[in-house]
């Protein structure tokens, strides 16, 4: 049983996840890395607007004192 929040993002590498940011904006992707700063690399990104893909952003890095929550 994974406890740690690093455990469960390890888990989801070369997974989607959805990541809320500040602002209420929201980004869904495949995880591909982050570092102890929860900054996040992701590939096939795209913005979430009323939980329909709106724009595609493709690779994109989200640094991490934005993220409120991260969904894998």
């Amino acid at each position: 049983m994974n406890n740690r929040p690093f455990d469960v993002l390890n888990e989801a590498i070369d997974k989607e996840i959805l990541v809320v940011l500040k602002g209420n904006n929201q980004v869904r992707g495949t995880l591909r890395a982050f570092d102890v700063h929860m900054n996040l690399h992701l590939e096939n990104a795209s913005q979430v607007v009323e939980g329909e893909l709106k724009t595609k952003y493709g690779k994109v890095m989200i640094r991490g004192d934005s993220v409120i929550m991260i969904s894998p």
